[in-house]
Parts: structure tokens; C-alpha cells; sequence
């Protein structure tokens, strides 16, 4: 007798975190696994709560991105900030859209 054999689809992404540190990783992980969650659910309440807290997640990451901290000598500048505020720009003219970004190269 031959025990039933389970095959699982699943995607494994490898990121060089060389430069990152330990909050930087865990909100990579964080942000994949909500992805998946956003992408998986099947729950109206639970489709846009969770999407909200990704994009909340991803505007946490660009605001703790090495970024300004290369930048420092502009310390007056709030880089973080309007890179946000360009994202969400760019989004709003972008949500009538088909496609907001092509996945093909």
C-alpha cells in the first residue's frame, strides 16, 4: 500500500539582506506573508483591512529604507516623506488602470 503523496505549490524568494538590519528583515517577511494573506483570502472585511495594513506595512519600509540614512548631511530633508507622498501620487493616477505595473521584462 503506497501512502497518497501531497505535492504543495509554493515560491521561494531569496533576498540578499546584507545591508539590512533585523527590523528591515522582519518587515520583508511581514509584507510576503500579508501579500499572500491579500492575495489568498477570500473575506471582504478581512480583503480590506489586510490591504490596508500592507500598504501601511510597505510605507513603514520606505520610511525605514537605508535611503536617509545615506543622505544625512540633508537631514532637513524628510526624503522618506515625499517618497511616500510620491507613491500614493503615483498610485492615485495609476487606479483607473488595467495594470498598475507590467510584470513581463
Amino acid at each position: 500500500m503506497s501512502l497518497p503523496s501531497f505535492k504543495t505549490d509554493s515560491l521561494k524568494i531569496e533576498v540578499d539582506t546584507t545591508e539590512l538590519d533585523a527590523k528591515q528583515k522582519r518587515l520583508i517577511k511581514k509584507i510576503n506573508t500579508l501579500l499572500t494573506h491579500v492575495m489568498t483570502t477570500d473575506e471582504e472585511s478581512d480583503y480590506f483591512v489586510s490591504s490596508g495594513t500592507l500598504m501601511k506595512l510597505v510605507a513603514t519600509a520606505i520610511k525605514d529604507a537605508n535611503f536617509s540614512k545615506y543622505w544625512n548631511e540633508n537631514a532637513n530633508i524628510a526624503y522618506s516623506e515625499q517618497a511616500i507622498e510620491y507613491s500614493i501620487d503615483s498610485l492615485t493616477e495609476d487606479l483607473g488602470a488595467d495594470t498598475f505595473v507590467p510584470l513581463d521584462n
